[in-house]
């Protein structure tokens, strides 16, 4: 249950200066790395902190929103500060502020998508089990996709609506067409028809769902964080650099787990146990997607940098007019 207003106010009243040494906005790792962004998001995406109660995640904003303030309840250490942080970051949305839904946070990737995924590798002779798990897979990857988008820019209920209709019409073509095209084909790559579909609709599901960013353009800001204005391109460059990021979050469990499977499926103990194929397609796809979540969401860092040189014409005239010389790059949430 989460903490009401009156709650929260007590809350805040209880709290003491904080020190001024100690910014938990900064980074606990360098961002401008691959090591130090995939241990910033194995930190946010601990799949542990979905069990996190809502009373607790409220407490850990009141928390990170004090010490922003300057301000914490006396006693709280740097590590309580860090936990807090990680609960925030975890349940948060980084543009408005706003507690995201469990199912759609990046933490849930492992429980839902490896249940999700294990299920699409193993149900994926039948036609009907195909259109099934294709179905529920696209329905969970919208709501992925609207929660992690660039809360800046707000999209309406008929564009979510074609956005989901046109991402799991896509990734049921793929797979039907390609189940069928694939009856003759060696049993391997029937068994990679699923990845095709996940890639295919990614492809459509990401862009679509986060049309008015493509549209009207996302917020770019200098290093300080003041907006300089909206750009169309710095949107391209982030959705691209998500859609990637996803593909590469699937693959792994999706092309290697299928050859794993063929050879254990050769074994006559696996022949005589096959009720639990699927729980253990689920358990090796949850081991894939322990590390593959944080791995994918490390590929590019959160905030994207973008030259100046590459922004749109009117937009870059703008930025030099306003601020000369003294904006070479711009910065973005390319989102997740």
């Amino acid at each position: 249950m989460a903490l009401n207003q009156q709650e929260m106010a007590k809350l805040r009243l209880t709290m003491a200066p904080a020190s001024a040494s100690f910014d938990i906005d900064t980074p606990r790792w360098d961002q401008t790395t691959f090591v130090g962004r995939l241990k910033h998001f194995f930190n946010i995406t601990d799949p542990r902190t979905v069990l996190v109660s809502e009373q607790e995640l409220d407490r850990a904003k009141v928390l990170v929103q004090g010490c922003r303030a300057g301000v914490v309840p006396p006693g709280t250490s740097q590590e309580q500060l860090l936990y807090a942080k990680k609960l925030y970051d975890s349940a948060f949305h980084p543009d408005s502020g706003e507690k995201m839904n469990l199912i759609g946070r990046m933490s849930f990737q492992v429980p839902g998508g490896m249940a999700i995924t294990g299920f699409m590798l193993q149900f994926y002779r039948t036609v009907p089990a195909v259109v099934f798990w294709q179905w529920v897979n696209q329905s969970f990857n919208a709501l992925v996709n609207y929660t992690n988008r660039n809360a800046a820019c707000p999209i309406s209920l008929t564009q979510i609506g074609v956005a989901y209709v046109t991402a799991t019409s896509t990734a049921l073509a793929t797979a039907v067409g390609l189940n069928l095209y694939t009856k003759r084909a060696p049993p391997l790559v029937a068994r990679w028809v699923p990845f095709a579909a996940v890639a295919a609709a990614n492809c459509v599901n990401i862009p679509m769902m986060r049309q008015q960013e493509l549209i009207n353009g996302i917020a770019v800001t200098d290093e300080n964080n003041n907006e300089l204005g909206l750009s169309k391109r710095a949107a391209a460059k982030g959705i691209t650099q998500v859609v990637i990021s996803r593909i590469a979050m699937a693959a792994p469990g999706m092309i290697i787990l299928p050859i794993i499977m063929e050879q254990l499926e050769k074994f006559p103990f696996m022949k005589r146990i096959r009720v639990l194929h699927a729980p253990l397609q689920v358990t090796l796809v949850g081991g894939f997607l322990l590390f593959m979540v944080p791995a994918a969401c490390a590929l590019f860092p959160q905030r994207c940098c973008m030259a100046l040189s590459s922004l749109e014409p009117e937009l870059r005239a703008h930025i030099v007019a306003t601020h000369g010389d003294k904006v070479p790059y711009v910065y973005f949430n390319k989102g997740l």
